[in-house]
């Protein structure tokens, strides 16, 4: 199931006996906003054994803001014991559109909260949709899927953006024992050690401070300078458009760098250039990177270069 403000006061012990397994609780929403019950709903959950996951209703109509609310959740989440803690990945929870952006723009703002709340707790957020809502995101993310579809017996399978599904929130009039009123209800599309198996590993967060500088060069002349994130190299975006002789775009607030050939990544804004990951862009056209670890040296060598 999952809950709110809405369901008032939870009785977790009557709620895990009459059969529920997992629960996402509401925890914040927009820049400022604390669910009241949100705490005592974690600890209540926590105490009697239902897998716990907590989520965010995102009101951010830019990336910028979107990174802010990110913050606030990863805040939230600390006052039970970070994100860590949770049985359950944070969840996006972005339904609508007030603001009445773009396709392109709401899939900004979706990616820019995602790697944000990636970043900051190491583990890759649920996003929460409808089955309409869905096709203004990226069917190639990597992404845990959440989709409400109000019915007993139509799966949604059959989404336009993903053909998949992880949780299906199929009733929003459910009866739960230990709950007064109705409920949302949500299948996992798997057991429930399945549920705990594949969402119990937490991976490092990443650490700003981790980055250094490198060199890039373009057949044999350097461009511009790389940045190491552990095990990635990133370069100037324009620097390897140029090199690969690319059509180049910016989506607003140069968050999605858009290729001929389809490539997408999201674009890492440093001191105001544009960098993006190398080897996925150059795999994609066939090019071949040496690295000088020594030197710390990224060497691309074109057709022809």
């Amino acid at each position: 199931m999952d809950v709110s403000r809405y369901q008032e006061k939870i009785d977790w012990k009557a709620v895990k006996e009459g059969g529920i397994s997992f629960a996402f609780i509401k925890a914040g929403q927009g820049q400022r906003y604390v669910d009241p019950t949100f705490i005592t709903n974690a600890k209540g959950a926590k105490e009697t054994g239902v897998l716990l996951g907590a989520y965010h209703l995102l009101d951010a109509t830019n990336v910028d803001v979107a990174k802010a609310e990110a913050r606030h959740l990863a805040e939230v989440l600390e006052q039970v014991d970070g994100g860590k803690s949770l049985d359950l990945p944070p969840v996006m929870d972005y339904e609508n559109n007030p603001g009445n952006l773009f396709k392109t723009l709401i899939s900004a703002v979706a990616l820019a909260f995602l790697l944000e709340m990636e970043r900051l707790t190491g583990r890759k957020p649920i996003i929460y949709t409808g089955d309409t809502f869905v096709t203004n995101f990226n069917a190639h993310w990597a992404i845990i899927h959440w989709i409400a579809r109000y019915s007993d017996t139509r799966v949604p399978n059959d989404a336009v953006t993903w053909k998949r599904w992880d949780i299906w929130q199929y009733s929003d009039s459910g009866k739960v024992v230990g709950i007064k009123g109705n409920v949302n209800l949500n299948k996992f599309d798997g057991t429930v050690d399945q549920l705990r198996k594949r969402f119990g590993a937490v991976v490092p967060a990443q650490q700003t401070e981790s980055v250094t500088s490198g060199t890039f060069r373009i057949n044999g002349k350097e461009a511009e300078k790389a940045l190491l994130y552990g095990s990635r190299t990133y370069v100037s975006l324009r620097s390897l458009a140029n090199g690969l002789g690319l059509v180049l775009s910016l989506g607003q607030y140069q968050q999605v760098s858009l290729f001929k050939r389809g490539q997408a990544q999201t674009v890492q804004l440093v001191d105001g250039t544009a960098y993006v990951q190398l080897r996925p862009i150059t795999d994609a056209y066939r090019t071949v990177v040496s690295w000088d670890s020594k030197n710390k040296i990224a060497s691309l060598k074109t057709k022809g270069g």
